[in-house]
């Protein structure tokens, strides 16, 4: 008898190593695959951010640019390397980054694969952030005057506009548990603070109005150099709690209950979190208008490409992604070869309404990562 039990025992044991080993290889493997990605991507990055910089409707040598960056000459192509290419492929880089971590958050938080910035309405809360600011001081305060503090004033305002609809969509995520329908309602949000921004509208001025309008296109290459220093620490802070949030975030998508079950403070991260994506969807809105579908799209391209809801890979993962196809997409937007320049915003939704469409159609797949 006692064979018999140690032969079992035995034979349980080997089994439970074979586990082990294969899910140790399996495990290697993926962190391999993982870096090979991480790798690809950074030089993609790199790659499409010297693109950027080349392409525009001014055809540029090579050796131009490189004297325009490392030597001094003074000539119109460093002018326009310096002050307009160069800065707007750093913006394309912020935006991208900014956008696709956000809306990974809010997906992670909501639990809902269709949760984004500009899906949900946050970007529009934002947007009424910053009309209060445009329309509503008479002209002291508009995107091409503004300077130091009034930077600072337009970028708080759509921190507010964009953490006032978050939380609201939180609160009736929390009533309401059907993706679709809290879709509907976020859209509905969205529409209603267009409402009130069009009143606005009515009641400004004609400088006001086209200072508003124009803003709401949407661009890369508007920026000072100010607003660009503003947009970069904004970001930088907002990965900075990005990063430090990947504990929260792998606990919450578990589900609140079993992260308050750990020993997760679950309204203490929702308020960082929250707070973080108020901060990077909000300074993007700010200055570079409402920019759509990179939020929602991007977090489920980096989760298909590295097969894993781990925010310890898809936090590095959706910020090199981010870039990467927000550099496409302003390249894309130059219209290489034309001196037409297409709305971004129109570039970044022919990438993004394809995911959405995709994660409508499969998200009873996708479920388990949400």
């Amino acid at each position: 008898m006692s064979c018999i039990i140690t032969e079992k025992l035995n034979k349980n044991f080997t089994l439970k190593l074979k586990k082990q080993n294969t899910e140790y290889i399996a495990a290697q493997h993926a962190g391999k695959r993982n870096t090979l990605f991480f790798i690809v991507l950074a030089l993609l990055v790199v790659c499409f951010f010297i693109l950027d910089i080349f392409f525009g409707s001014v055809s540029i040598k090579v050796n131009d640019v490189l004297k325009a960056i490392f030597n001094s000459t003074g000539n119109n192509i460093e002018t326009i390397i310096l002050k307009f290419r160069l800065p707007k492929a750093i913006t394309a880089l912020t935006v991208g980054i900014a956008l696709s971590l956000s809306g990974l958050q809010m997906q992670t938080v909501f639990r809902n694969p269709m949760a984004g910035p500009y899906v949900l309405g946050v970007s529009s809360g934002a947007s009424l952030g910053v009309a209060f600011v445009i329309l509503g001081f008479s002209g002291s305060l508009t995107p091409g005057n503004l300077h130091s503090l009034g930077n600072w004033i337009l970028v708080a305002a759509s921190w507010i506009g964009a953490g006032a609809v978050t939380l609201l969509i939180m609160f009736i995520s929390s009533k309401v548990r059907d993706i679709m329908t809290i879709l509907i309602i976020g859209i509905m949000l969205a529409s209603g603070i267009s409402a009130i921004v069009s009143i606005m509208q009515y009641f400004s001025n004609e400088t006001l109005l086209k200072a508003y309008v124009i803003w709401t296109m949407g661009s890369l290459g508007n920026l000072s150099a100010s607003q660009l220093q503003v947009l970069l620490i904004s970001v930088s802070i907002g990965m900075l709690i990005s990063i430090f949030s990947v504990k929260m975030l792998n606990a919450l998508l578990l589900g609140e209950n079993y992260a308050g079950s750990i020993g997760l403070n679950v309204r203490f991260s929702r308020t960082v979190i929250f707070t973080c994506t108020s901060i990077l969807a909000g300074s993007v809105t700010a200055f570079c208008g409402p920019i759509g579908f990179i939020g929602i799209a991007v977090p489920h391209i980096a989760r298909i490409i590295f097969k894993t809801p781990d925010h310890r890979v898809l936090i590095p993962g959706t910020i090199l992604t981010g870039a990467l196809i927000m550099l496409i997409s302003d390249i894309v937007s130059q219209l290489p070869g034309s001196n037409n320049v297409l709305p971004v915003n129109s570039v970044t939704s022919l990438i993004g309404i394809p995911v959405v469409i995709w994660v409508i159609l499969n998200r009873r797949k996708d479920s388990g990562l949400f």
